[in-house]
């Protein structure tokens, strides 16, 4: 039996009275703007809601955001990316989800696991096995309830993506290394089909948003 068909792959489960909504899809696809919005409007519903983006978000991890996305880090080794994307995730888990979540709260998280199952356990070559591995360690057997895959094409998510100073370390990979990405959530969406949800992402932000809260209300 494939490793992937495993159920110890497929396990997905926190166990926490919270729910754990992520996002996740390729470049410029929206994640961001779509995890605002969201908390944004359940907090309108009085829920209790906390938004947190990965790398990122706890001080520790914004320093290992700095390193993960610059440009002059171009020589850092797949592994070296592979740990360090954990080692933030293990920080936020611990610091920011994790107590959410006992709190019954609401998590919505731009990025988690699956982003790195996509890109380094196959955009980089690092093995899914490996990958998933490191990061079911890192966090403590954390995984989404609702993972929202924002469906955009390769390009159309690059060309979105150039921000002022234009694109960050792994925005500049090539055309290849981002279809190879797009292809591993296929991959994906097929192993947790239980949690995944797939959203179009064309349109403008309020009709994403739309799309979005749809499938949102079917676990909340």
């Amino acid at each position: 039996m494939d490793y992937m068909d495993s159920p110890a792959f497929m396990k997905s489960h926190h166990g926490l009275p919270g729910k754990f909504i992520t996002f996740e899809g390729c470049e410029g696809c929206g994640k961001t703007t779509q995890a605002q919005m969201l908390a944004d409007a359940l907090l309108q519903k009085a829920q209790d809601v906390v938004l947190c983006h990965q790398p990122g978000g706890t001080p520790m991890g914004q320093k290992i955001r700095e390193i993960l996305l610059d440009p002059a880090c171009g020589d850092m080794i797949p592994i070296t990316e592979t740990l360090l994307f954990a080692a933030d995730r293990a920080q936020q888990v611990q610091q920011v989800i994790r107590p959410a979540l006992k709190k019954g709260w609401i998590v919505i998280a731009d990025r988690f696991i699956d982003s790195s199952l996509a890109y380094q356990g196959v955009g980089r070559g690092c093995g899914l096995e490996a990958v998933k591995n490191l990061n079911d360690w890192a966090c403590g057997g954390i995984e989404p309830d609702l993972t929202v895959f924002l469906d955009l094409k390769v390009t159309q998510g690059l060309s979105r993506a150039a921000g002022p100073d234009g694109h960050d370390r792994i925005e500049q990979e090539s055309i290849e290394f981002h279809e190879n990405v797009r292809h591993a959530y296929s991959m994906l969406m097929r192993i947790f089909s239980h949690r995944y949800s797939v959203v179009d992402a064309s349109g403008t932000p309020q009709m994403v948003h739309d799309r979005v809260v749809d499938e949102v209300m079917k676990v909340i």
